[in-house]
């Protein structure tokens, strides 16, 4: 794994809040907090409700957008905006993968019809410094 991509890596991995904006079929932007985090392949991930209007926006349109890595004002280094294309899964070994405990408060459990997962792969990843103007680019 690069240096590059590690460090992507490193700022993504864990489950945080993320803004994934989405278009809409009028063709304006909307964005929405969710809790997301990526894999060793800079693979992102987030759930939802299948009948939620950002799967109708990504059924629509698949190109998506996200902005995440600052999980704290005081200890914040890093920051992240990824360009990709998303999918949506009701795949039985994707909904357990990403399930944690909180998600009962939505869910009835990763069997639950209305539960499915949004995978985004990625073209490009901007890794940003706080300090520092210009970001350093990843591209698939």
């Amino acid at each position: 794994m690069s240096e590059l991509r590690e460090r992507i890596f490193d700022a993504a991995r864990e489950l945080q809040l993320t803004n994934v904006a989405t278009v809409t079929e009028g063709g304006q932007p909307w964005v929405r907090y969710v809790m997301g985090r990526a894999d060793k392949g800079l693979v992102f991930r987030f759930c939802t409700h299948l009948s939620s209007r950002k799967i109708a926006q990504i059924t629509n349109n698949s190109n998506v957008h996200l902005s995440l890595g600052v999980t704290s004002l005081e200890t914040a280094k890093n920051w992240l905006q990824v360009q990709g294309s998303a999918e949506v899964s009701t795949d039985e070994g994707e909904r357990n993968a990403f399930w944690f405990d909180e998600l009962s408060n939505y869910f009835t459990g990763p069997d639950d019809p209305e539960y499915c997962i949004v995978i985004i792969r990625p073209s490009r990843i901007e890794f940003g410094t706080m300090g520092i103007m210009t970001p350093e680019i990843w591209e698939a």
